[in-house]
């Protein structure tokens, strides 16, 4: 049995996009599985996410996409096994946490199509059977998920193992791409008064008419500018401390069960929140967002003042963690001093292509100038720049150890797979 693909997924969270595959096509068993089935319509889901990743066509290249079905057939049988495996060990996921990865998945899904009504044409299905199906696989990668943990956390790797492992794949391990360590300074663009007076002036409405009576989900789906939320009455679903800003957080978890906020400020806009639910160290609350919209003037008032802090950087020599300190609007990196960290330049370029615009020229110690990116306004340092290089035990130890324990975790995940195949019985239909 073909089990490496289905073994690189093991020991992250896949969560597999659900498409109406089956709408025109006869939903045959494709196997059985103790007694559990998969179906045709599964293999093909399994099929078209392999290709994706793979970018294969599948109306072009019929045989590669054949491939593609005996891998992923292979792939849910060895997901069956396991959640078989789990059923017997009575490894089960917890309920506010399958929830909490549900309402993201769904709030990415409305964020990319924009409403319920374009969620439900591209899926060719209702909302609500899309958030079961949704659902379930969320539980069943968990359940895999967490039946790996339990089996495999005590597999550790010596000395010898990782010396060995490199002697032995030192000619195929990949190299260290080229990396660069940077700091910078970043500037949001704020809205002016004239556009926070008519966010205020629009959530005071709101509020009165809260105060009033009106149903806090209908005014959410009437007026809110979070469109993420604003299809499903504001609804956020499960979330814990750390997934929201730290204004909204702090009024949020301050809130009892049915218990309403006063407007709160954030860099978003103006909020009201409204909890519905506490399940120990999670909340569910739903809000109303009137969004601030920055005007043209408050944009060039961000680039004027990057402009000023970078002329004092480099026609008056001053310190950059001072300015830093002084302006930076990232308050992620400000304990840092505004270090982001070391990145490999391949990925940087995968998800902020104008950073690696901005450093094309730029040596170590030297500022860019200042730029815009889909996050802000930024100056970034060059701390260092790292050339790519092959990977040595005396440089890059951690790593190596790092690809030697997921080599043998790999080959124990194999071993047991094909020891549980043994004792579960599979029988796969013919086409």
């Amino acid at each position: 049995m073909r089990v490496e693909k289905y073994i690189v997924m093991m020991f992250a969270l896949l969560i597999v996009p659900v498409v109406a595959l089956g709408q025109d096509v006869f939903d045959r068993i494709a196997a059985i599985v103790d007694d559990d089935i998969i179906l045709e319509s599964e293999v093909l889901q399994g099929a078209y996410f392999l290709a994706m990743q793979q970018k294969i066509n599948p109306e072009t290249d019929a045989e590669k996409f054949e491939q593609l079905k005996k891998n992923a057939l292979d792939n849910l049988i060895v997901q069956e096994i396991m959640l078989t495996k789990a059923e017997e060990d009575t490894v089960v996921p917890d309920a506010a946490q399958v929830e909490s990865y549900l309402e993201q998945q769904m709030q990415t899904i409305l964020q990319q199509l924009g409403s319920e009504d374009k969620v439900e044409e591209y899926f060719g299905l209702p909302i609500r059977k899309i958030r079961r199906n949704y659902e379930q696989e969320i539980t069943k990668n968990l359940t895999v998920r967490m039946l790996q943990e339990q089996k495999f956390a005590d597999v550790q790797v010596s000395r010898n193992d990782v010396e060995r492992f490199f002697e032995a794949k030192k000619d195929s391990l990949p190299s260290r791409k080229e990396t660069v360590d940077i700091s910078h300074i970043f500037l949001k663009v704020k809205p002016g008064e004239e556009a926070r007076n008519s966010a205020i002036n629009r959530m005071n409405e709101i509020k009165r008419r809260l105060e009033e009576g009106e149903d806090f989900a209908e005014l959410a789906q009437q007026f809110s500018d979070d469109p993420g939320s604003r299809d499903r009455g504001g609804e956020l679903g499960f979330t814990q401390r750390g997934d929201f800003v730290k204004e909204f957080e702090e009024v949020a978890f301050a809130l009892e069960e049915g218990e309403r906020s006063d407007i709160v400020e954030t860099q978003y806009g103006f909020h009201i929140i409204e909890m519905i639910e506490k399940r120990g160290e999670k909340i569910r609350v739903r809000h109303i967002l009137a969004g601030a919209e920055a005007t043209e003037a408050d944009k060039q008032a961000t680039i004027e003042q990057l402009r000023e802090i970078y002329r004092q950087l480099t026609e008056e020599g001053a310190d950059f963690i001072e300015l830093v300190k002084q302006y930076s609007e990232d308050e992620s990196s400000l304990p840092d001093n505004g270090h982001l960290g070391e990145f490999d330049l391949d990925q940087l370029a995968q998800t902020a292509q104008a950073f690696i615009k901005a450093l094309k020229d730029v040596s170590p110690g030297e500022v860019t100038a200042p730029f815009q990116s889909q996050f802000g306004y930024h100056i970034i340092k060059l701390n260092s720049r790292q050339d790519s290089r092959d990977l040595s035990l005396d440089k890059d130890w951690e790593d190596i150890e790092r690809l030697a324990l997921d080599q043998k975790r790999r080959k124990e995940l194999a071993s047991w797979i094909e020891d549980l195949r043994s004792e579960i019985y599979v029988e796969i239909k013919k086409p």
